[in-house]
């Protein structure tokens, strides 16, 4: 996204949306947590990489799901009316 807009947008998202998100996000949260807990109880290698490789997975999937609504709401409407700068917002995404 162009920086002096980044700042400005905002995704309205449903209640429901919200919750989903947030309830994704403290599963998370608790992943990392128990990671840390491992750290410190010097749980073995091959323990906290299983973990790791969960909290990595729970990540990708829901940056899929953020990603696939970003798509759904903003990209397709955009390109539609034809506000090609949208794929400027989409390259930065990668950077």
């Amino acid at each position: 996204m162009r920086s002096n807009q980044k700042d400005k947008k905002k995704s309205p998202r449903s209640a429901e949306e919200k919750k989903y998100l947030r309830t994704r996000l403290n599963t998370i949260e608790g992943q990392i947590k128990g990671i840390s807990r491992m750290v410190d109880e010097d749980k073995h290698c091959d323990d906290i990489l299983i973990q790791l490789s969960a909290v990595s997975k729970s990540i990708k999937s829901l940056s899929a799901d953020i990603l696939k609504g970003y798509f759904s709401d903003y990209v397709i409407k955009d390109i539609k009316n034809n506000k090609i700068e949208v794929i400027d917002d989409i390259m930065e995404l990668n950077r």
